[in-house]
């Protein structure tokens, strides 16, 4: 068992280490915007369950919620690098890096619910 042990913790480093310089960035990067991923997407099934209710009022009130999440400087900064950061990820010669992103996104999906 404590082989086992050894290995996984010289294994798991490695692979951290495999992925490219802008697929550890495009990682971190969505990391640290998870909360508010999140929160846009609770805002946006509600400003959906709004409209599908006819609760106008309701649904102004979360759109401006929702754009004042936009609005965050430091959030429309880090979002503005992930966008600069998508096509170079997604060009990448590397078949770990988008098995990692898409691994990290599905995670993040599941813990936002």
């Amino acid at each position: 068992m404590r082989a086992y042990a050894a290995c996984l913790a010289i294994w798991l480093p490695a692979q951290a280490l495999a992925l490219s310089p802008a697929a550890q960035e495009f990682m971190t990067i969505t990391k640290e915007l998870e909360p508010v991923q999140c929160e846009k997407r609770r805002l946006r099934r509600e400003i959906a369950m709004a409209h599908a209710e006819r609760r106008e009022a309701d649904a102004r009130a979360l759109r401006k919620k929702f754009e004042a999440l936009d609005k965050d400087p430091k959030t429309a900064k880090l979002e503005k690098r992930l966008a600069e950061l998508q096509p170079q990820v997604s060009r990448s010669r590397d078949p770990d890096d988008l098995m990692e992103i898409s691994k990290q996104q599905r995670d993040a999906f599941y813990r936002c619910d």
